[in-house]
């Protein structure tokens, strides 16, 4: 829509006024670590952060989250909605695709009305990331580095100053009244391009094979030996889907008091690892194994998201990377496959010329 600069110095001023109207959602420092929590003032956020433990998507799609409130004794359920105005501030560039596809998984079809509600009361502040966040990040290679839509508003640091690109009416709403807020200047206009020019060279790619192809190498890697292998390091312990920002598996459960009265059905976060995850009437689990569930997470990621959304169901945090105790990472296990597939192609050419 626009871009505004405003002066680094005015931050706290500007959180305070958001605060004043808003749950405001930010990078808290967590023991060493970042955690997106509710804040009260600029000084308990950390904008220069790396990635956090557990993606923003908890703001959407919460861990634990009511659904429905129920009492047998008036026969009467209530749904529960969270419509509280929420702002979320300084979700990268990878977190703000992630939320695009969950944009479009969650309505599709019948849309989730508990997250309708709360993505309609969500304001996103998003924020350019200028360096790698971890070793493990490859958001170069899946597209993530920047962003061009879904933000309300975008923050570029340039040093004394923000660049804010107002992305939406909920953006510029959270501007109004706030005196600090200007119109850039050439320099910074220039200084915004010099940025954005230079930030590029920084991101390594890391995938031997470009993502357009990432369907068809999993859809050739079906029978591939190598997810046996995975099976063998896997400990099953769900924690590469759990920090998962595009991950939205859930179980349902509910809740009773011991009067057998009243109750309340939430659902919680589930993962596909997990060895009850696929365990179906009659004791059958049609994905028994470790190195199935490994191979059904990311047929699912390269593969299957794409032809349902659209969009490829890895953003390239890295957060699964670094999460996984046995050292099982994406990257790694993609270009496994690509170098398999061709020394198979080798393998088949060498044998039709002898």
């Amino acid at each position: 829509m626009s871009l505004k600069t405003m002066p680094k110095s005015a931050l706290p001023e500007w959180v305070e006024h958001l605060v004043a109207g808003y749950r405001l959602v930010g990078p808290r420092p967590v023991n060493g670590q970042f955690s997106f929590d509710e804040v009260h003032s600029a000084s308990e956020m950390d904008l220069d952060y790396s990635t956090s433990i557990l993606p923003p998507k908890k703001v959407l799609a919460p861990q634990r989250e009511e659904l429905v409130r129920f009492d047998r004794q008036e026969n009467k359920a209530v749904a529960v909605f969270d419509e509280h105005p929420t702002v979320v501030f300084g979700m990268h560039t990878c977190d703000l695709h992630a939320v695009s596809l969950l944009d479009q998984a969650f309505s599709r079809g019948i849309p989730d009305q508990n997250y309708a509600v709360r993505r309609q009361n969500t304001t996103i502040v998003s924020i350019e990331c200028l360096n790698p966040c971890t070793d493990h990040a490859f958001c170069k290679d899946m597209g993530t580095l920047s962003v061009t839509d879904n933000f309300d508003l975008h923050l570029t640091d340039l040093g004394s100053v923000y660049a804010i690109d107002i992305g939406s009416p909920k953006g510029a709403a959270l501007l109004e009244g706030v005196e600090w807020v200007q119109e850039p200047s050439e320099q910074e206009y220039r200084r915004l391009s010099r940025v954005m020019s230079n930030k590029w060279p920084r991101f390594p790619y890391r995938l031997e094979v470009d993502i357009t192809e990432l369907p068809s190498l999993l859809t050739i890697s079906y029978k591939s030996s190598l997810w046996d292998e995975l099976g063998k390091q896997c400990l099953s312990c769900g924690m590469c889907t759990l920090v998962c920002p595009t991950c939205y598996c859930f179980d349902v459960v509910d809740d009773i008091d011991l009067s057998l009265n009243n109750g309340v059905r939430f659902r919680v976060w589930d993962s596909c690892q997990l060895d009850q995850f696929a365990t179906v009437a009659g004791g059958h689990n049609f994905r028994g194994t470790r190195g199935a569930r490994q191979r059904h997470r990311f047929m699912r990621k390269y593969k299957y998201q794409s032809l349902a959304p659209g969009l490829l169901g890895c953003v390239g945090c890295g957060r699964c990377a670094s999460t996984c105790l046995v050292g099982i990472t994406p990257v790694g296990v993609l270009n496994k496959l690509s170098q398999r597939r061709v020394g198979l192609s080798q393998s088949r050419q060498e044998a039709l010329s002898q």
